[in-house]
C-alpha cells in the first residue's frame, strides 16, 4: 500500500493554491473552452470540484463511520453543478475556503492508521475502504488538474499546426 496520510495532505492542501494561483485573472476564453459538446469547461470543473467538497469526500467518510456497510452512500448528481453563474475567483475561494475546512475534520475523523481499514457501502462499486476513499479524493484532483490543463491546450490545436505530433496532451482527451 502506498497510501500515507501526511502524504495525501500535502496534495490536498494544494490544490485549491496550485488552481488559485494559475486561474485567477486568467481570460475567460480560457475558462470557456472546452474539448467539444458534452465536455466541461475549466469553470465547470472548479465548479465541481466545489461540490464534491461539499457532497462527497468528507460526507461519505462521516458515513462510513457511522453506518459501516448497513447502508449504501447517498447518491450524487455529478452533472447538479452546471448552473453556476460566480466568477472563477469566487469560486476559487468557495473551493478554498471549503478544502481547509474538510481537511481540519479529516484530521479529527481519522484519529489512527486503523480507521483507514474501516468500510462503507458504495451505491455501484460495493464495498470500499476510507483508505480507498481517501487515496481516490487525492487522485480525483490530480486527474482534474490534468483535465483543467488538457482542455486550455485543446484551445490552441488547430494553431500549432504540425507541432501537434510532438504535443502528447493533445493526444489524450479522456474525461475524469
Amino acid at each position: 500500500m502506498n497510501f500515507i496520510m501526511k502524504e495525501a495532505i500535502e496534495v490536498l492542501e494544494r490544490t485549491p493554491q496550485a488552481l488559485e494561483f494559475f486561474l485567477s485573472g486568467i481570460s475567460d476564453t480560457w475558462l470557456k473552452c472546452n474539448e467539444g459538446e458534452g465536455t466541461w469547461n475549466v469553470s465547470e470543473v472548479i465548479e465541481h470540484l466545489i461540490e464534491l467538497e461539499e457532497d462527497t469526500w468528507i460526507p461519505r467518510l462521516e458515513y462510513i463511520l457511522q453506518e459501516g456497510e448497513s447502508k449504501p452512500f447517498p447518491s450524487f448528481d455529478r452533472y447538479s453543478h452546471l448552473n453556476e453563474i460566480s466568477s472563477i475567483e469566487q469560486k476559487l475561494v468557495e473551493f478554498k475556503k471549503l478544502r481547509t475546512q474538510n481537511l481540519t475534520k479529516l484530521k479529527v475523523l481519522i484519529e489512527t492508521e486503523l480507521n483507514l481499514e474501516l468500510t462503507g457501502l458504495h451505491p455501484r462499486l460495493g464495498i470500499v475502504k476510507i483508505r480507498e476513499l481517501l487515496s481516490t479524493w487525492v487522485v480525483h484532483d490530480l486527474a482534474h488538474i490534468a483535465q483543467i490543463v488538457r482542455v486550455m491546450a485543446e484551445r490552441y490545436r488547430a494553431d500549432i499546426g504540425p507541432w501537434k505530433e510532438y504535443i502528447g496532451i493533445l493526444k489524450s482527451n479522456v474525461d475524469v
